[in-house]
């Protein structure tokens, strides 16, 4: 950082608050980040529908959002002190895909795109804390805190009523511009900022993403059940995945980009900045029987510092095992399937044998 872009340090109570907002922006963009909003510490109209939400059960075993829901509504109570809220977004899309097409690669191994490369949220509080620090050199100190999907925030409503974008009917946040494929943050702040105005929506009468979700866990417009959800089960869920949601799981072995894929938005995604997104292990370019080889030590070395780490080595191998019994038929696939049977835990097991049923089906073998 050179002495141009920090100016002669004025102290915040003679510091314009308008010059200063449009300053930290200029350095949210400097950071790599690709939009940043300033949204008031105000989430309590969210906390109607979430409640609603967690009431009908749809938010399955995270009973984690059961918790804090007065510190939700409230940021003030989270981070005591708090007078605005930088919100912020990274854009991830190594490439952009081509719009409204879902990938048909059955033997391939589909991670979502966000999971590929490094563990967003490390990159998010980095790059967070070096924003404070910067705003803290321009006018001296005061108090912050970054978060990245790490405490009880309602973080896409505080960036939705600040102008980040909508909340489309897959219930991801959608920018005009920008598409939905981003991640966001937020540093809580001690700073009086003018607030940024919430954005109109924009998803019409379109329903792309209603009726693609394989596993249809949009139950209607804006409402996901994440019990039907892949991402929910491939990444959060840890037991068995009832069988009437195998078929629809296919190859998705560690999330589900579907719903933004089809979403006609996102034919302006951008592409990530910064090269914390660039998959590594060739995670964009595997195939099952490949992933299928992985012992836990090998999935502990390829998963350092990713959030596949996240679902655990067993979760993971149940996941691509479900992806085998989907693949077209082929007598390796049921090679491979057999030969790993007992290395694993029993709900592994139980998704091995549905596998190997699935592929014998195809070949028109009776299943043992």
């Amino acid at each position: 950082m050179t002495q141009s872009t920090l100016s002669k340090k004025i102290p915040l109570d003679q510091y314009d608050p308008i010059a200063l907002k449009a300053w930290i922006k200029a350095q949210a963009f400097d950071l790599g980040f690709a939009d940043c909003v300033i949204a008031k510490p105000d989430a309590q109209a969210e906390l109607v529908r979430f409640q609603e939400y967690l009431d009908r059960g749809y938010h399955g075993d995270m009973k984690f959002l059961e918790e804090n829901l007065e510190k939700r509504a409230d940021p003030k109570l989270l981070v005591p002190g708090t007078k605005s809220v930088i919100c912020v977004r990274m854009d991830y899309l190594v490439e952009t895909p081509k719009p409204r097409y879902v990938p048909d690669e059955p033997n391939s191994a589909i991670i979502a795109r966000y999971a590929r490369g490094r563990d967003y949220h490390k990159v998010m509080r980095g790059r967070l804390k070096t924003l404070a620090t910067r705003i803290r050199e321009k006018i001296g100190d005061f108090e912050s805190r970054p978060f990245a999907d790490s405490a009880p925030i309602f973080e896409k409503s505080l960036a939705e009523n600040a102008g980040m974008g909508w909340t489309g009917k897959h219930t991801l946040l959608i920018h005009k511009k920008s598409g939905s494929f981003f991640v966001l943050g937020e540093l809580f702040t001690s700073l009086e900022l003018p607030f940024d105005t919430p954005a109109t929506k924009h998803c019409g009468s379109c329903t792309a993403c209603i009726d693609i979700c394989p596993t249809q866990a949009i139950v209607e417009p804006y409402i996901l059940d994440a019990r039907k959800c892949i991402a929910y089960l491939t990444i959060e869920y840890q037991g068995i995945i009832p069988e009437e949601l195998r078929a629809g799981i296919g190859n998705r072995v560690f999330g589900c980009d579907d719903c933004q894929l089809i979403c006609p938005w996102n034919g302006f995604a951008k592409t990530a900045t910064i090269e914390d997104f660039n998959p590594r292990h060739g995670l964009d370019d595997v195939s099952l029987l490949d992933l299928w080889q992985w012992d836990e030590a090998t999935f502990l070395e390829k998963t350092e510092g990713s959030p596949l780490r996240r679902t655990g080595y067993q979760s993971f191998m149940r996941n691509i095992a479900i992806g085998l019994g989907n693949a077209p038929f082929s007598d390796k696939i049921i090679h491979e399937l057999k030969i790993k049977h007992q290395q694993h835990d029993d709900i592994v097991q139980v998704h091995i044998d549905w596998a190997i049923e699935q592929q014998m089906q195809k070949s028109g073998m009776i299943a043992f």
